[in-house]
């Protein structure tokens, strides 16, 4: 522990510096190192000088600006080539494009670079989903819960029934079976029992419908996979969000991005839970979610699989969100050699950083692992 008499030398001075340059925050260099805040702003201002081509030297602070309006200038010209709006866009267009951009690029900043008033944005967009939609997926989990409680075999008349008598909730059979019908559920039958027949590609139903924000944990996980450069080569990383905390539960990195990702990260997460019956899994409708192996795994834990729309990334919005953040805050900004050293330092940022330290602003600024024991201790 550093004391008033703790004399650091040049190189010390200039590692810390370099560190700090390489995006350690100097909070975590303060305490990590046990040196003032004082010392270090002085340390980087002493030491971050940088002498150009023609003599003249830049401060540490100038160059941070440069860097600051060099990044906006790029990121502003990445806006307008993936928006494809030319000068002449309506608003219409212009509008769906900072919509499309909206999990990539700061709205304020969309607005701007697209020339769209914010308050024109939000009114055009931020719409609240129907009551009926709502109504509807707070159905659906009573109705599978009450469809594994009575071992799969009640038809839409009879959790009408029940739906009724133990629920409260008076509804007509023909929504029952309507909503069974939507979440692939099987009718009843008297016919000779015969192997159940298993979901093909082309059911792929979405039961989330961008409902992000959940009530309780373990009613909605979201998955997805990214991919990340180590030494020349492309790995994968897949995670499972819990959207009631936005808590990364499972995630796994593999060479492949097959099902056995997909299965590895999901297990993970399964095993650090206690699921009850009605969880819904979201993803996009990759070979990987979509495989035999995959969904009969979910089948065998009596969870509901939902998907997204082909094509629509919004539909699986807090995934995207947080791989975003994972290359931008971390992956981006340093270089891997070996997969263990890629391993380790994804366990740091989600295990320690993401999970634990970081406040989440979807979440009213509290971390997940915070929100979480929060509700287990009102509902213990």
């Amino acid at each position: 522990m550093a004391t008033k008499q703790t004399r650091y030398d040049e190189d010390f001075k200039k590692s810390i510096v370099a560190l700090y340059h390489n995006g350690k925050t100097q909070t975590s260099l303060c305490q990590e190192y046990d040196i003032s805040q004082t010392s270090l702003a002085k340390w980087i201002k002493q030491y971050s000088t940088v002498e150009t081509d023609d003599g003249k030297v830049l401060t540490a602070k100038q160059i941070k600006e440069m860097q600051k309006r060099m990044a906006q200038l790029e990121e502003e010209n990445l806006i307008l080539k993936k928006s494809d709006c030319h000068i002449h866009a309506t608003l219409s267009e212009r509008l769906d494009a900072v919509y499309k951009l909206r999990f990539q690029h700061d709205i304020k900043t969309l607005c701007r670079v697209l020339n769209v008033n914010r308050s024109t944005y939000y009114k055009h967009f931020n719409s609240e989903p129907a009551p009926r939609v709502k109504e509807n997926l707070n159905i659906k989990r009573v109705i599978l819960q009450i469809y594994s409680d009575y071992d799969k075999c009640l038809g839409a008349y009879k959790i009408t029934y029940i739906l009724s008598r133990d629920y409260g909730i008076n509804i007509s059979v023909g929504r029952v079976y309507r909503l069974m019908q939507s979440m692939s559920l099987p009718k009843m039958s008297t016919d000779k029992p015969c192997r159940v027949k298993h979901h093909n590609q082309g059911e792929c139903d979405n039961h989330l419908h961008q409902e992000f924000n959940q009530k309780a944990p373990n009613l909605v996980w979201a998955s997805d996979f990214t991919y990340i450069k180590v030494n020349g080569k492309w790995y994968y990383l897949c995670i499972v969000m819990d959207l009631f905390s936005r808590k990364i539960i499972g995630w796994h990195i593999a060479s492949n991005h097959d099902v056995t990702l997909t299965m590895s990260a999901f297990n993970k997460a399964y095993k650090s839970r206690h699921v009850q019956y009605g969880l819904i899994f979201h993803s996009d409708q990759g070979a990987e979610y979509t495989a035999f192996a995959f969904r009969n795994l979910l089948d065998s834990y009596n969870v509901v699989q939902s998907f997204s729309k082909k094509g629509y990334p919004f539909d699986n919005a807090c995934c995207e969100s947080f791989f975003k953040y994972l290359k931008k805050n971390r992956t981006n900004r340093r270089s891997y050699h070996t997969l263990e050293e890629l391993r380790l330092d994804i366990f740091e940022y989600i295990e320690n950083l993401y999970n634990n330290r970081l406040p989440h602003g979807a979440i009213g600024y509290k971390t997940p692992n915070e929100l979480e024991a929060e509700y287990w201790d009102q509902h213990a």
